[in-house]
């Protein structure tokens, strides 16, 4: 009887791994133990801080603080989270906030400073509105994935327990709230809450017409020692991520499954502007030119001490030109 190793993978209940948890796809060689019934953040800090995972979707702000810092992990091209983040800016409605440059000078708020969301929207507002990242005070909740020491004229201010970033939005404390998510005064339609962009669709449209960047947030991080034992379970891995997503996608072109009266023509609008496949795995040149845009983001901003090369992030998965497809002459 053949011998399978025996891995441990935590990731999201997401459809694309659908086939994954239900067994239906399975990488050659291994025996998978799927973890999902954990929120992002817990997952980060419990793969990057006590490394409790073979393998992890782990935030890619947090990926590569941990690489600058020698931290023994590496990563497969494998992004089962994206998200435009232009619709996770928040106001207090009562601090004369209406545009972008407004924040210039203020008290923002954000989760943790490494959170994947708040680095691509401090990079965007730096770069395509005008706001510098460094003209800000920062006020943090959660403890980071990763330590790092701030770099020189960054302010931030490390919030005690009792405190909550989405309260002292709500309450004046901060003037702004940068988050990975909607936040709760802004689901409870608390009039002093609001979206920095009203119409933040037509802002992340316009934004990916311009760069073609479709945010990636987090990426499938192994743990080094595993991979030095088994090098070969990195592409066999990758295989089975991109069957998954294969049929995942089949499966959501019926739009009979998913309770939306207009699902198709959503799922359509998508295809026209972001092309057939805007969840493309490996390292592609968009995707290529996304990460780029991240870690250029993480230099300027301090959390890495160089703008380490893509190739270095991520395990080669590619067999060599005409392998790992049929290919007959």
């Amino acid at each position: 009887m053949s011998k399978r190793i025996p891995l441990t993978l935590a990731c999201g209940d997401y459809e694309i791994v659908r086939a994954l948890k239900e067994g239906t796809v399975a990488p050659d060689g291994i025996e998978l133990t799927l973890l999902t019934d954990m929120d992002s953040s817990t997952r980060h800090w419990r793969f990057l801080r006590n490394r409790e995972f073979d393998v992890a979707e782990a935030s890619a702000s947090s990926y590569l603080a941990a690489r600058g810092q020698g931290h023994p992990f590496q990563a497969i091209p494998v992004f089962l989270h994206r998200r435009f983040r232009h619709g996770f800016v928040f106001i207090n409605t009562g601090k004369g906030i209406r545009k972008p440059a407004d924040l210039v000078g203020r008290r923002i708020g954000v989760k943790s400073f490494l959170t994947t969301a708040t680095l691509w929207l401090r990079g965007i507002l730096e770069h395509e509105y005008g706001v510098p990242h460094r003209s800000i005070e920062w006020y943090a909740e959660l403890d980071e994935d990763i330590d790092f020491a701030p770099a020189p004229g960054l302010k931030i201010v490390r919030l005690p327990q009792e405190k909550s970033v989405e309260t002292m939005l709500a309450e004046g404390e901060i003037d702004a709230l940068l988050h990975s998510d909607l936040i709760k005064p802004f689901l409870a339609k608390d009039p002093r809450v609001a979206r920095l962009f009203p119409d933040h669709k037509r802002e992340e449209i316009a934004y990916y017409r311009k760069t073609g960047i479709f945010p990636i947030m987090h990426v499938m991080g192994i743990k080094t020692e595993l991979l030095d034992r088994h090098p070969w379970i990195a592409v066999n891995l990758y295989n089975a991520f991109e069957k998954a997503k294969a049929l995942a996608m089949r499966r959501m072109e019926n739009p009979r499954i998913v309770p939306l009266a207009w699902y198709r023509e959503a799922w359509e609008e998508q295809q026209e502007l972001l092309g057939a496949d805007p969840w493309a795995y490996g390292l592609t040149p968009q995707n290529v030119k996304t990460l780029e845009t991240l870690i250029g983001y993480s230099h300027e901003q301090g959390l890495i001490d160089r703008a380490i090369p893509v190739d270095e992030l991520f395990v080669n998965v590619l067999p060599g030109r005409k392998r790992g497809e049929e290919f007959r002459i």
